[in-house]
C-alpha cells in the first residue's frame, strides 16, 4: 500500500521564483534566505518521494473569478508552467500521477469531499517555487523534477475560503485515500503559501513574527487546537494573504499523529523576514 512519508510546508513568494531565475540567490539579501533551504535540499534528495501531492492556490491563472472552486486535485498526465504576465518560468513541465490522483478523488469524494477534477491546467508559482526551493534547479542536461506532481488547488483568493478545520479533516481524507491505494507507493503531502503577508491597503507590508512562529509552534504540537482558529485572526494578525496558512492544515491533517498516530519528527524549522515584503516560514515534519 501507499505511505506518506513526511510533510513539507514552505511559503511560495513569487519574489523567490525570481531570484532563482535571474541568478540572484547569492545576493546578500537572498543568501540568508536560501541558505534556510539547503538542509532541505539534502533531505529531499535522501528522502525522495515516488509522488509529491501539492497543496497551494492558483493566482488568477488556472483559474478566475468566473469559476472559482474550493478544491481542486489537477488528474492530469503533466502541466506547463503558467505565464503570470512576465513569461514561463524556465522550470520543466511538471509531471502528473494520474493513476494515484484518480484514486485520491474517487476516495476523497466517496469521504464526502466536494473535489473539482481537473484535467488541463497551468501550475503556477504557488506550485513551481516551493518545487525550486525544496527539490533545487534541474540540470539542464536532466530537465525535469525529481518525482510526479499531484496538483491540489485551494482557493484562499475570493471569499469565502474553507476553515482550519475543514482543511485539516480534508487532509485526514488524504491521508485515508492514499493509504489505500494497492501500489507500495512513498508519497510526501506539501503545503505551501502564507506566512504573514498583505499585499494592498493601508496594512500592505504587514510581517507579524510573534504570530507566525506560534503558528509554527502549534502547526507541530496541536493542529488540532489550530485547525479551531478563525478566519478574522489570520487576516487581522497575519494579513489579509496570511489566510493562505489554512492550506498547510491540509498538509499536517495528512500525518499519522491525527489518526492515533506518534507525533511527527521535526526535521527542519526555518523563518525568515522578509522576502519581497513577505515573511517566509518553512517546516520538515516526517512521520515516525
Amino acid at each position: 500500500m501507499a505511505k506518506i512519508t513526511a510533510s513539507v510546508y514552505t511559503s511560495h513568494v513569487p519574489a523567490i521564483g525570481a531570484a532563482i531565475d535571474l541568478g540572484k540567490t547569492t545576493e546578500p539579501y537572498w543568501q540568508p534566505l536560501f541558505k534556510g533551504y539547503d538542509f532541505s535540499k539534502q533531505w529531499f534528495k535522501d528522502n525522495k518521494p515516488d509522488v509529491i501531492f501539492l497543496v497551494y492556490n492558483d493566482h488568477a491563472t488556472a483559474f478566475s473569478l468566473e469559476m472559482i472552486p474550493t478544491f481542486a486535485i489537477g488528474t492530469a498526465a503533466e502541466y506547463q508552467p503558467a505565464d503570470e504576465g512576465w513569461g514561463h518560468r524556465p522550470v520543466p513541465t511538471v509531471k502528473g500521477h494520474p493513476e494515484l490522483a484518480a484514486h485520491i478523488a474517487q476516495s476523497v469524494i466517496q469521504q464526502d469531499f466536494d473535489l473539482t477534477i481537473v484535467n488541463k491546467m497551468d501550475v503556477d508559482h504557488g506550485l513551481t517555487v516551493p518545487l525550486s526551493l525544496v527539490c533545487g534547479t534541474p540540470d539542464k542536461a536532466h530537465f525535469e523534477w525529481p518525482c510526479p506532481v499531484i496538483p491540489f488547488a485551494v482557493n484562499v483568493v475570493q471569499y469565502p475560503v474553507p476553515s482550519g478545520r475543514r482543511c485539516l479533516e480534508l487532509g485526514k481524507a488524504i491521508r485515508r485515500a492514499i493509504e489505500s491505494f494497492d501500489k507500495p507507493l512513498n508519497v510526501q503531502i506539501w503545503g505551501t503559501g502564507g506566512m504573514s503577508h498583505q499585499l494592498q491597503g493601508p496594512r500592505a507590508g504587514l510581517i507579524n513574527k510573534e504570530w507566525d512562529n506560534a503558528f509554527l509552534d502549534e502547526m507541530i504540537a496541536d493542529p488540532e487546537h489550530l485547525a479551531n482558529k478563525p478566519h478574522i485572526e489570520y487576516v487581522r494578525e497575519a494579513g489579509s494573504e496570511g489566510i493562505e496558512l489554512v492550506m498547510w492544515l491540509i498538509a499536517r491533517g495528512a500525518m499519522a499523529d491525527t489518526a492515533g498516530g506518534p507525533a511527527p519528527k521535526v526535521a527542519h524549522r526555518f523563518y525568515h523576514v522578509p522576502a519581497s515584503n513577505t515573511a517566509v516560514g518553512h517546516l520538515i515534519l516526517e512521520n515516525q
